[in-house]
């Protein structure tokens, strides 16, 4: 219970600057929740994913390799089922394959950029707590009242908010090198199912060029 107190007393000498740096702290966390479980949700099943298409694409059963994609609802299996309909239908399958790939990618970037403006705000915010502090530290009032050590421990008091803000901003550099991380390793397997996809449909293409050269 007096840790508590000691928490709450050290938000209060912080300033009106603490409402605003808990702001961006629960605005940080809640983007980690949501990235957490989108990632979750968009990477499930893909380590399994990839040899059975593969395995279909060499066989050239890109029906069965549609119905695949159309099964699941991860990153991999939602590129590749946009380049096979596209295949099926007689369209641009690297076309089809680059627009699903972009827009999953930036679907899997979302939210970054307000991580990064929180990394450059948080200390920002601190250090505005900070400086507010030491203005009513240095207030002539309290040097008139005969209280000179006022000075010292309102300083020492309006440093909470720097500490505040950089500790808001090195949470949310961490969740933004994981979610950053995490992304592009996604992105990359993205582009190697793209890849792969395109390799075999230009092998069926090819296919069908020859067949019709000898008739």
């Amino acid at each position: 219970m007096e840790f508590v107190n000691q928490i709450i007393s050290l938000f209060h000498k912080g300033g009106p600057v603490m409402y605003l740096l808990v702001a961006c702290s629960l605005f940080v966390v809640t983007i980690a929740v949501e990235r957490f479980l989108y990632y979750r949700t968009i990477s499930a099943g893909t380590a399994a994913f990839r040899p059975k298409l593969q395995s279909l694409l060499e066989k050239q059963r890109f029906s069965e390799a549609a119905q695949l994609c159309e099964q699941t609802s991860h990153a991999l299996s939602i590129v590749a089922q946009a380049g096979l309909a596209a295949f099926q239908r007689g369209s641009d399958v690297e076309n089809a394959l680059e627009s699903a790939a972009t827009l999953t990618a930036a679907r899997l970037r979302e939210h970054l950029d307000e991580l990064s403006m929180v990394v450059t705000l948080a200390p920002l915010l601190g250090l505005l707590g900070t400086v507010i502090g030491m203005i009513n530290s240095f207030s002539v009032f309290n040097v008139q009242s005969g209280q000179p050590m006022a000075i010292t421990g309102g300083v020492g008091e309006a440093l909470v908010a720097t500490a505040t803000g950089l500790s808001v901003a090195t949470l949310a550099l961490v969740i933004h090198a994981i979610c950053s991380r995490h992304a592009n390793r996604v992105v990359t397997d993205i582009e190697q199912t793209a890849a792969l996809i395109v390799s075999y449909v230009l092998i069926k293409k090819t296919g069908r060029r020859d067949s019709h050269e000898i008739a």
